[in-house]
């Protein structure tokens, strides 16, 4: 791989990425809090109770994955798990009081991330950066929808 490659728009999302996955780890960890149990409490909390099948589309994650991390907050005592009264194999999601409580608490990682990458960053700046690499995820995404192989 070339240095030239190093320095890409890739290379540094890819750094972004690393850097701001260690940030959320850090803030989390003395919550026993993971990532993608974070983002679930997030949604249930934003979006109120949902199928967990919804939420699995909404995470971009393998089914096992969140079958995981949702047994492991309902083991804790944050989320509640029932069947949907229409379809009694769908699992509806929603956040306990004890989840509530925990959510109150908690540092938000996501601002923490923000305020520090990106403080003094003019907004257009920033506009420009979304709009460059939601137009690469799209674009990536696409490729292999229309079932193209690299």
């Amino acid at each position: 791989m070339s240095t030239e490659n190093h320095q890409s728009a890739g290379a540094w999302a890819k750094k972004y990425h690393f850097a701001a996955r260690s940030v959320i780890e850090a803030t989390l960890r003395p919550y026993d809090l993971g990532s993608t149990q974070w983002y679930v409490l997030w949604h249930l909390v934003h979006d109120g109770p949902m199928a967990q099948r919804n939420l699995q589309i909404v995470l971009q994650i393998e089914k096992p994955t969140l079958s995981g991390v949702v047994s492991t907050l309902v083991r804790k005592g944050f989320v509640a798990q029932t069947s949907d009264p229409q379809d009694q194999r769908q699992k509806l999601l929603s956040i306990t009081p004890a989840g509530q409580a925990l959510w109150k608490a908690l540092p938000d990682p996501i601002a923490l991330i923000l305020e520090t990458a990106f403080a003094g960053v003019p907004k257009e700046d920033l506009s420009t950066v979304v709009r460059v690499l939601s137009n690469g995820v799209e674009r990536l995404n696409s490729l292999f929808q229309k079932g193209k192989k690299p």
